[in-house]
């Protein structure tokens, strides 16, 4: 499913008045598009994340979607740094969690959870609970719980921020295969900027706190993708580029000059 962000700004109350966390963030995402969106910490990509998928109401502007939402499916479904697993339940129950919420019996959802748990290389520890796995595999109970629910869109807020680099470089894989399989809309929040361009078809560039999109770049890399492609001289240009500009970003909002 496509949609279109049309000038949505998000203000939040502090103690020292209100905090202006996005600054009239306008972009198109369309149906089966991978995007990502980079920029400064703090910048407000979570917050837009959160509005994408209608846990918060933006200030000002709105989100359009292509269509509505098919009965019975999910319109965004959101994976988080923290995998966010509940340790009481199994990693089967954990990933049928959304499933058991919207009422489907448990005989009907176990099927589509174990086939997920299955691709992502986890059929042994279906009956395991969380904290019998590494970190990698907690994550990866994360994704198959997004995909589980066949969202619309998928929204990802640094999903492997926290993973050594063997490890991300493996579940990065993995979510390119299961999205070429599936082909949903993804918003992939990263500060990653090799990940950025690893994934995405495009990748956003966010400005510093209130953060607005000031720059859209498509990615000139065929697909699939080996993790190597963003070291050659196709994306080199377009890797200094981001570098530099979220140096500016930064510096900028530390008050420090450019350098």
């Amino acid at each position: 499913m496509g949609f279109a962000v049309r000038s949505v700004t998000r203000t939040f109350a502090g103690s020292g008045g209100d905090v202006a966390a996005l600054g009239g963030v306008s972009f198109a995402v369309g149906d089966s598009e991978f995007v990502s969106v980079v920029g400064p910490s703090g910048c407000g990509k979570t917050t837009l994340l959160r509005i994408l998928a209608g846990a918060v109401a933006p200030t000002a502007g709105s989100v359009e979607f292509e269509r509505p939402v098919a009965p019975g499916r999910l319109r965004c479904a959101l994976v988080f740094q923290e995998h966010g697993l509940l340790p009481w339940r199994t990693v089967l129950d954990n990933v049928a969690l959304g499933l058991e919420l919207a009422g489907v019996p448990r005989r009907e959802r176990e099927a589509p959870a174990l086939a997920f748990i299955d691709q992502l290389g986890l059929g042994r520890f279906a009956t395991s609970y969380p904290h019998e796995l590494s970190a990698g595999m907690r994550q990866r109970v994360a994704l198959a719980r997004a995909f589980v629910t066949d969202p619309e869109i998928l929204l990802l807020d640094e999903p492997f921020a926290a993973l050594d680099a063997q490890t991300r470089r493996v579940l990065q894989d993995e979510l390119m295969r299961i999205w070429r399989d599936h082909r949903k809309t993804v918003v992939h929040v990263t500060h990653d900027i090799e990940e950025a361009i690893l994934l995405g078809d495009r990748v956003l560039l966010m400005s510093g706190r209130p953060g607005r999109i000031l720059e859209d770049h498509r990615v000139p890399l065929p697909r699939p993708r080996r993790p190597g492609l963003v070291h050659g001289p196709e994306v080199a240009e377009i890797r200094a580029h981001i570098w530099a500009f979220l140096e500016r970003e930064v510096r900028g909002s530390l008050g420090l000059e450019t350098a």
